[in-house]
């Protein structure tokens, strides 16, 4: 177990929603999927479980609003 600082949350086109965060210790981004999109068919978005960079849905990481 590690600590991790929470850096925002964002929503997928799948309607999944995503946390954003950082280990302290490391730097090491990380992504949850924090709720499951009701339309979702991805077995890769399961509810408390990190998000691989290729299973984002794009090439790029998506934007993540920032916690205040």
């Amino acid at each position: 177990m590690s600590l991790v600082r929470l850096l925002g949350f964002s929503t997928l086109p799948c309607g999944c929603v995503i946390g954003k965060y950082r280990e302290v210790a490391t730097s090491r981004e990380i992504r949850y999927v924090e709720e499951k999109g009701k339309a979702c068919a991805s077995h890769g978005h399961r509810r408390n479980h990190t998000l691989a960079p290729a299973r984002f849905g794009a090439d790029a990481p998506p934007q993540v609003a920032q916690a205040s």
